[in-house]
């Protein structure tokens, strides 16, 4: 059963970190590429990171920039997204996705194949 298994939500104060996991079981992620996406109540889904797992190439959203890192373990077949100096404004659900092997780096949308389940990510005090 190919799936995306995510997990590392919670609820964190403004300043605070956190980090995401996004496990591949099933299959590898040689050839991929992972992103997460995040959608806030009232707010459209905006792709927050991605990586190439082939090559380590990143993309990022500028909301995010210089305060989230995406990165590989590949022996452990994850990826994870590190959060820090997460803003109140950063609180959504958070999904990764997979997409095999696009063309074009960063993939569209539609071109992610896999979805995890979404994990709810709340910055607060």
């Amino acid at each position: 059963q190919l799936q995306l298994v995510e997990s590392g939500g919670g609820l964190v104060q403004p300043g605070g970190s956190l980090r995401l996991s996004c496990a591949a079981s099933g299959f590898t992620l040689e050839g991929y590429a992972i992103g997460w996406f995040r959608q806030a109540p009232g707010k459209e889904r905006e792709g927050v990171a991605c990586i190439s797992v082939s090559d380590g190439s990143t993309h990022y959203a500028d909301s995010v920039k210089g305060r989230f890192t995406i990165s590989l373990d590949k022996a452990k077949n994850t990826a994870y997204l590190q959060m820090s100096s997460l803003k109140p404004e950063d609180t959504a659900v958070y999904t990764c996705a997979a997409s095999a092997d696009p063309l074009l780096f960063p993939p569209m949308l539609s071109e992610y194949n896999y979805w995890a389940q979404g994990t709810q990510v709340t910055v607060s005090s």
